[in-house]
């Protein structure tokens, strides 16, 4: 194909550069250049028509080629973006899975702490109270034998009374600070948890958008949001 139109190119040139006929537009050409490539020409077009004939007649077979081609790519890339669906759906039902049974087992040895240290501080104000109780009943004992000793002192009973009072005062006041001790305690290890699950949380929601970042939105299916659940 190259030679036709270098062939045709010459014979340009010899036109463009012939002598002109005076008084017309007609020029004196060498005939047997013009010939020569002319028969160039004539030589080389049946190669190169039988070429383009056989690319015309192999159209339909490079057609359908390329078309299985694209069906076969197309075909793997459907499965390739299922199977990364899948994955990713497996991976974010274990991350949600894992956040649940960290929630679960979070909340459980939260329970327990709390349940623990109410039982003591329970404990700690029975025995406190028990042991006002006992002082103020031993304080009423000695005013007795006091009052019984001193009858005419009537001041020592009442001071023995108010001392056992003050006593009982302080044992109940030092059960309800307990109990507050307690509260405090547990009120911190809840807001810790709820500290942990709002991370968790974000922990899932960072992956989720990762996952649906990596999915092509052609092939991305539903995802359930199991915050909202």
């Amino acid at each position: 194909m190259y030679r036709v139109f270098e062939a045709l190119d010459e014979l340009v040139t010899i036109v463009e550069e012939a002598r002109g006929v005076p008084m017309t537009v007609n020029c004196v050409v060498p005939r047997g250049d013009v010939l020569e490539l002319l028969d160039d020409v004539r030589d080389a077009l049946p190669g190169e028509v039988d070429d383009a004939q056989d690319v015309l007649d192999k159209r339909d077979e490079i057609i359908r080629a390329a078309r299985e081609q694209a069906d076969s790519t197309v075909s793997s890339a459907n499965e390739e973006a299922e199977r990364l669906v899948a994955e990713a759906r497996a991976r974010a039902e274990q991350l949600v899975a894992d956040a649940r049974a960290e929630a679960d087992r979070t909340v459980s040895a939260g329970q327990t702490e709390y349940e623990n240290l109410t039982e003591r501080a329970r404990a700690e104000s029975e025995r406190m109270v028990q042991a006002g109780r006992d002082a103020y009943e031993r304080a009423v004992e000695d005013g007795k034998h006091e009052q019984e000793r001193l009858v005419s002192q009537t001041e020592v009973v009442q001071a023995a009374h108010n001392e056992a009072a003050r006593i009982v005062d302080e044992a109940h006041a030092e059960a309800d600070r307990q109990r507050a001790d307690c509260d405090a305690y547990v009120d911190d290890k809840l807001a810790e948890f709820s500290d942990l699950l709002s991370t968790t949380l974000r922990t899932v929601d960072s992956g989720r958008n990762h996952l649906r970042a990596t999915v092509s939105p052609a092939s991305r299916t539903p995802v359930y949001d199991y915050q909202q659940q």
